[in-house]
């Protein structure tokens, strides 16, 4: 009669294993280089299980004493797992299978081959510590086996080889890795370094483009201005064109002051060696609509703002701003409209800056060419200093233009 085989202690231990029979996506999504080094792996757990199988039923001629087929199908099962999760989970199947070497002859192969994979993918310490742990329940299965005396030192000596060869094997691929892992680490440094060399040599250029546009336009307008000066001072050029000439070269001479400001913070020079200019203020807005009306200009200037207290001059710098915007769009899109500029202290609580011309007749004109950008900027002065900006038609057909200025207490 065929004998009547209970249930494995092998197959009773893989609740411990946290659910390692069931296959998820991780470990499916392997290369097929991954695939060739856990088959090959598996390959020879299995090729070394069945030898160790064959040399257990040499001891016992009758065949008696071993179920092939109950040792089989323990050893097919731990082959899977080695095939399946011996990178997950490398220590777990390397103690299922210590333990099931006591009922099985397969399970030999495949507890050698787990402290291998323990070897490639733990850290040298816990490698030492479950080939120790085979070696002491390889000495239990030996003690108990009909072996003698030679046989049982020769075996203890074998598969302590074995083991040391294992382990050996299993730490010199684990640094090889992580001495590639180290190399693409530092590949991938090198690429970002080169990539920061790179951004650097963009920046630079762009520096160099900025120096030879600011030497472009500083020529040009530097032209500008000496034409300008010699019509200026021509003895025989009527008064009005002298005065326009004027204001030609001084606007010229401004030009190119804004440029070097704007271009000089690309300049390789210490900081505190050239000082800022002065920035305009609030009681600069008379000059500045005096020098629209020398143009040519129709503004009417309304200041109501007290002497005292002093409009602070981080709000003034703003205000100033603010009406030279204006004017400049009030030129651009409104040319030979009469402007009038009111500037009022609103309860003592803000500074109202209102800026009214009259739309010209018929479609618009053509503009000059600008950012397009004025008004988003007027916007974003406004909103850093709390306060609030409207422009637009007004019902008697006029544009408007009207900021509020908080101020501080």
């Amino acid at each position: 009669m065929p004998t009547k085989v209970g249930p494995s202690p092998d197959l009773r231990l893989l609740p411990v294993l946290g659910g390692l029979g069931s296959v998820d996506r991780v470990t499916l999504r392997r290369s097929w280089r991954d695939w060739s080094g856990d088959a090959a792996v598996t390959a020879a757990a299995v090729a070394f299980g069945l030898v160790m199988l064959q040399a257990s039923r040499s001891d016992f001629p009758d065949g008696e004493e071993i179920n092939v087929y109950r040792d089989v199908a323990i050893g097919t099962v731990s082959w899977v797992l080695l095939l399946l999760y011996r990178r997950r989970y490398p220590a777990q199947i390397a103690v299922a299978a210590m333990l099931g070497q006591v009922t099985a002859a397969t399970m030999l192969g495949t507890a050698a081959l787990a402290v291998f994979s323990v070897a490639v993918h733990r850290p040298w310490r816990t490698s030492a510590l479950v080939a120790a742990a085979n070696m002491l329940v390889l000495l239990g299965v030996f003690w108990i086996a009909p072996l003698s005396d030679q046989d049982f030192r020769e075996g203890l000596l074998v598969f302590g080889l074995i083991y040391a060869v294992l382990v050996t094997a299993g730490m010199l691929v684990r640094s090889r890795r992580q001495l590639i892992a180290s190399l693409k680490e530092r590949a991938r440094a090198a690429e970002a370094e080169q990539r920061l060399r790179v951004e650097e040599a963009r920046l630079l250029e762009r520096e160099r483009l900025a120096r030879e546009m600011h030497d472009v336009l500083a020529h040009r307008i530097s032209l500008l201005a000496v034409h300008a000066g010699a019509l200026e001072f021509r003895p025989d050029a009527p008064a009005d064109q002298r005065e326009a000439a004027g204001i030609i070269r001084q606007s010229a001479y401004e030009a190119m002051e804004d440029l070097r400001e704007v271009i000089g913070v690309l300049r390789d020079d210490s900081p505190g060696t050239d000082p800022e200019r002065p920035q305009p203020t609030l009681p600069d807005v008379a000059g500045l609509v005096e020098e629209s009306r020398r143009a040519g200009a129709h503004i009417t200037l309304d200041d109501r703002v007290p002497a005292s207290p002093a409009v602070p001059a981080r709000v003034g710098r703003h205000a100033y701003r603010i009406v030279q915007e204006g004017l400049t769009n009030a030129r651009k899109h409104a040319p030979g409209a009469h402007v009038r500029v009111t500037l009022d202290v609103r309860d003592g609580t803000a500074l109202t800056i209102e800026i009214v011309n009259a739309l010209p007749p018929g479609p618009p004109p053509r503009p000059l060419p600008g950012a397009g950008a004025g008004l988003v900027g007027l916007g974003e002065r406004v909103s850093v200093l709390g306060g609030g900006l409207e422009h637009g038609r007004t019902a008697d057909g006029l544009f408007r233009l009207r900021a509020d200025l908080p101020l501080p207490s």
